[in-house]
């Protein structure tokens, strides 16, 4: 297998780096990103928002004229890591500006740091700029400053998340998120590919399609047509992965939860000629129909099962990453984890004491061992095949 050069291998390229040093005058801030991708997302886009009005960003403390912490709030030991690395900014800048999940709960943040200068919920963008001007009244050069800027990216050059969504429908018991990033509000069509468009031109090579729920991408916006290009594309997870799988870059979908119409994606990964990679990232949570009803999950054994099974059989070379919870609520042998199956493979859950979840990793069992042949030579072996490759 050939490899490609350093300079067209995007594991090894350089990250990208703040070195544009602040003129004169100009205001600088700083930024400290925890949590998962979506909040890194947020991140970007506030830091996009500042630089447009002429603020510069500060790769450290002292550099900073205040610093905004986008915080975690779904375990324990994210809001304590939170609470750490805001009291860290404090001792090290002094003025901080919290946002996140875990600003939703700003009497939880102030009874341990009452010294910080504000408080906003997550994805509460102006509130943040607001926060900011108060505190670091801009000062933009007029030259310069005060036009569209490029986004401002905090992943390296070759990959960037995108995210579809925000918030979630659900009221699964062990999960914290509709209460921190509220009901499903879905972009539009056009905008998220719009955005995909001008990343790819910008020399990203994948992009990961994040969100609390992508298999529910459009629900809420009863799946409108939006128009796009030449033509039109629905708000539906189906119709937004084909035209992004047009756009000359890989696609990876996180986060698709298993309903009935996910097996749709599947052509779409065998298709050689679409950029969607044949992976998915399925969180099942658990197989019982007991332990489900008692974690008020919406999606029951039942359903998920023929899923997994179509997208094994159909499709060996489709690599899932799954997870399954297996301590809640009070698991005993008549509740046990129930496997999915398929020749030469079963999925297996393998505890993590420390936090009681149980991942099961579903790579095709002879990933490139395997050789095509007529009978069983579709597009997603000879496409899963070439993307090894230029991996």
């Amino acid at each position: 297998m050939t490899q490609n050069p350093p300079s067209l291998r995007p594991d090894l390229a350089p990250k990208a780096k703040i070195t544009d040093a602040p003129r004169d005058g100009q205001p600088t801030i700083g930024m400290v990103s925890l949590g998962c991708p979506k909040a890194l997302v947020d991140s970007e886009r506030i830091l996009t928002r500042l630089r447009a009005e002429g603020y510069a960003i500060s790769p450290d403390y002292a550099g900073a004229e205040a610093v905004i912490v986008n915080t975690c709030g779904f375990l324990d030991s994210a809001k304590a890591e939170s609470l750490d690395a805001i009291g860290e900014a404090l001792r090290e800048n002094g003025k901080v500006i919290v946002t996140g999940c875990l600003g939703a709960e700003p009497d939880y943040i102030r009874e341990h740091h009452p010294q910080i200068l504000a408080v906003t919920g997550p994805h509460q963008y102006e509130q943040v700029l607001d926060a900011v001007h108060a505190n670091v009244p801009p000062a933009p050069d007029p030259f310069i400053d005060l036009l569209p800027a490029s986004a401002v990216s905090l992943t390296p050059r070759h990959y960037s998340y995108v995210k579809i969504s925000e918030g979630c429908n659900h009221k699964c018991k062990f999960c914290i998120i509709p209460d921190m990033r509220g009901r499903l509000a879905s972009r539009p069509a056009h905008a998220v590919l719009r955005e995909a468009e001008k990343l790819v031109s910008a020399g990203v090579k994948e992009l990961l399609v994040i969100s609390q729920d992508t298999s529910a991408y459009g629900l809420d916006r009863k799946y409108d047509v939006n128009p796009w290009k030449d033509g039109e594309v629905r708000s539906h997870i189906t119709d937004l992965t084909r035209e992004l799988g047009q756009l000359g870059a890989w696609v990876r979908l996180h986060y698709v939860y298993p309903y009935p119409h996910v097996r749709d994606l599947i052509p779409l990964m065998a298709d050689p000629t679409n950029g969607v990679l044949p992976y998915l990232d399925i969180p099942f949570q658990h197989s019982h129909p007991d332990v489900l009803r008692h974690m008020a999950r919406p999606a029951a054994g039942a359903k998920t099962s023929p899923l997994g099974a179509r997208s094994a059989l159909t499709s060996p070379c489709v690599r899932r990453s799954s997870s399954a919870i297996r301590a809640k609520p009070r698991p005993n042998s008549n509740t046990c984890w129930i496997g999915w199956t398929r020749p030469n493979w079963t999925a297996s859950a393998v505890s993590n004491t420390k936090t009681s979840q149980a991942r099961a990793a579903t790579p095709c069992p002879t990933m490139c061992r395997r050789k095509s042949s007529k009978s069983a030579g579709t597009g997603l072996w000879k496409k899963h095949r070439r993307f090894q490759r230029q991996s």
